[in-house]
């Protein structure tokens, strides 16, 4: 994909990876608009970053995530990057759930709702723009699941298929869907520490925008991009011996 002068919204860019790759694309001669839930945050990020431009926007509430492509849209015509990162992840024991439904209802309304819908709301919008980019963010997880986060899995697996069916129907226009499938990365993704053992964020960051501005259309690291070749068995054992690994520990 072009690399700068474009115009990129990232979803969930207050943190982790949205916010490693909004400081690449700023770098880059982007200009970059972020949303998140939180104002403080975001407010905070204006501050540090002159050049970044915040909606505050929950993603999981159908009514925003209109009032955000409207605002964006009005704002910032020549938009033309839709990067689709937000994402939420719960451990969650499938033989003792306890919580309301309400709690995991988050999790697929923000990890599928929001990018389904916002990508369906922006495609006509885009289809209009020089250089027209979706970059779904998805998971290694999407291929092999982590059975201890089920729901994320799932929720990654159905954003997976849902950009191999947006790429087949785009493929005759001038919109370039790409899919990026990150592994664990040291991110406060499912909680602060969680994640301390996985990949550094700036690595995986400086890896995935050498990888857009070589126009790959699926980018992974460390593996995470192989697993789109697993046969179904293979997916499976996979996921048993993740599981395995994580009950024990290791």
């Amino acid at each position: 994909m072009k690399i700068s002068g474009n115009t990129v919204l990232i979803t969930g860019g207050a943190s982790g990876i949205g916010l490693a790759l909004a400081e690449r694309f700023i770098q880059a001669g982007n200009t970059v608009i972020i949303c998140g839930r939180r104002a403080d945050k975001l407010q905070e990020l204006k501050e540090r970053y002159a050049d970044i431009h915040t909606v505050v926007c929950d993603l999981s509430v159908e009514s925003q995530r209109l009032e955000l492509f409207q605002k964006v849209t009005s704002e910032f015509p020549g938009l033309n990057v839709l990067i689709n990162n937000a994402g939420i992840q719960q451990r969650v024991h499938l033989l003792d759930g306890k919580t309301d439904w309400d709690h995991y209802r988050q999790e697929i309304a923000i990890n599928v709702d929001a990018p389904f819908h916002l990508t369906m709301l922006f495609i006509p919008h885009l289809l209009n723009q020089p250089d027209p980019v979706i970059v779904n963010v998805t998971s290694g997880l999407s291929i092999a699941p982590g059975a201890w986060v089920p729901i994320y899995s799932s929720t990654k697996a159905a954003l997976h298929s849902f950009t191999v069916s947006l790429r087949i129907q785009l493929a005759q226009t001038n919109v370039k869907v790409i899919e990026v499938l990150p592994p664990a990365v040291n991110t406060d993704l499912g909680g602060v520490g969680l994640h301390t053992f996985g990949a550094p964020l700036d690595e995986f960051a400086d890896s995935v925008f050498g990888d857009l501005k070589s126009g790959k259309e699926e980018i992974g690291y460390g593996g995470t991009e192989e697993r789109l070749l697993m046969s179904a068995v293979q997916a499976r054992e996979a996921a048993t011996r993740m599981y395995e690994g994580f009950r024990s520990g290791t």
